[in-house]
């Protein structure tokens, strides 16, 4: 039950607020700061979920890249607060930690009056209610199509009673390969050290104490609006066509940055104020195409590639990963950053060319597929299907179309 998960993420998340609003010492902290994790972890999984239920397909990639604007848009909101209750000595802090119970309680309430994905209740035998809901939501009575793909879908789905143990199974393992590639890619693009660094560059091209201010407001406004570019785009051109792109723009960036840093830094010791206005200019041009690709697809494309007897286990399993490096690269940054110095820009830029031939090679193209029809793309792609098993149907057929032809089977 998909929406009752978004329900039950919230808790945690008011919890941990009041918790770390409260706090009295370093363990109050900590506790909050765990309950945090829980909610949104909850939230990261469910959310991209339902929305790539119960989207038409050719609406899919918009309506799911809406989860990534709101993340954009509440990141470039809680940099703004944090600035200025930075300046309220001493319970600035507090407010702050405070004020993050607003998008809990907006989220709790309003999923409250979410209706339950057709599928979920298809696969939990509710077929009337199913129909109506599908009919409710696309608006047409003309659903019989898509409702027997879901029917059939829950057929296969409700012969799983392991989903965990199912998705390491063989028929299942492209999936699993880009559902966990695509999270642990996304936090390879360099875009924490980019992030890391913008601050630096505002106040060496002189905006001094607001540095960090400037930072978040023109970094997070391209971000934000970039990331408009992609709700746009992406179920025109394809999830493909933009990681194309945005691999080429990002690629240059930091190849860019990196050699400016190296002549800079390496010959003069610092960065004239020109030279950091055209870094900021590349920076932005980098989070730009971060924002229409690798942000977006973060969410999108393990939400929408594993079939629905698998897809809670493959989803939670994705963004798992994502969190898991997310932290491993944001403690181990500064260390990398010193070891690295201006190869750091040229070690993510390897890691860019290489996940854009990745996705080249090994991700099928999900635009304008019903999310229950894209399980074939992988049976049918040309290296996939090396690998995915034949159907137990796909194999009696062949057999039988064997016997007609009186071709002896080599097994």
């Amino acid at each position: 039950m998909i929406r009752n998960k978004e329900e039950v993420g919230d808790e945690p998340y008011s919890v941990c607020v009041y918790d770390n609003q409260a706090a009295m010492n370093l363990p109050m902290l900590i506790v909050g700061r765990i309950l945090l994790g829980v909610g949104i972890g909850f939230a990261c999984q469910a959310v991209p979920l339902y929305l790539s239920e119960i989207a038409p397909s050719h609406l899919r990639g918009a309506l799911n890249i809406m989860f990534q604007l709101v993340i954009t848009f509440g990141i470039l909101c809680a940099n703004l607060i944090n600035y200025g209750t930075g300046k309220l000595e001493p319970w600035g802090w507090r407010l702050s930690l405070g004020l993050a119970a607003v998008p809990g309680i907006i989220v709790t309430v309003g999923s409250m009056f979410l209706p339950e994905t057709p599928n979920s209740l298809i696969e939990r035998g509710k077929m009337d209610r199913g129909r109506s809901t599908l009919i409710r939501i696309r608006g047409t009575t003309n659903v019989d199509e898509e409702f027997n793909d879901m029917v059939e879908a829950s057929r296969l789905a409700n012969e799983v009673k392991h989903p965990w143990r199912n998705l390491m199974q063989r028929r299942y393992r492209p999936q699993l390969i880009v559902g966990t590639m695509i999270p642990f890619l996304n936090q390879m693009t360099g875009i924490n050290a980019i992030m890391f660094y913008a601050p630096v560059l505002f106040k060496t091209i002189g905006f001094g104490n607001d540095a960090s201010l400037y930072s978040a407001v023109i970094v997070g406004g391209v971000n934000l609006l970039s990331t408009l570019v992609a709700i746009a785009v992406v179920d025109k051109w394809g999830r493909k066509v933009l990681v194309y792109q945005a691999g080429c723009q990002m690629f240059i960036s930091l190849i860019l940055v990196g050699a400016i840093l190296q002549y800079y830094l390496g010959e003069h010791g610092s960065l004239s104020k020109g030279m950091g206005w055209f870094v900021v200019v590349l920076v932005c041009v980098f989070v730009s195409a971060f924002a229409w690709s690798w942000g977006p697809i973060l969410w999108l494309i393990p939400s929408e590639i594993f079939p629905m007897e698998v897809r809670s286990a493959g989803q939670s399993l994705a963004i798992a990963t994502n969190l898991v490096f997310t932290f491993a690269i944001g403690q181990s940054l500064l260390t990398l950053l010193c070891v690295f110095e201006f190869g750091l820009f040229y070690f993510f830029a390897g890691w860019v060319f290489l996940m854009t031939v990745f996705v080249g090679f090994l991700m099928p193209e999900t635009k304008g597929v019903p999310i229950e029809e894209i399980a074939p793309l992988f049976r049918n792609h040309w290296i996939w299907k090396r690998l995915i098993p034949p159907k137990p149907e796909d194999y009696y057929e062949q057999e039988h179309e064997m016997k007609k032809m009186h071709i002896e089977d080599p097994k």
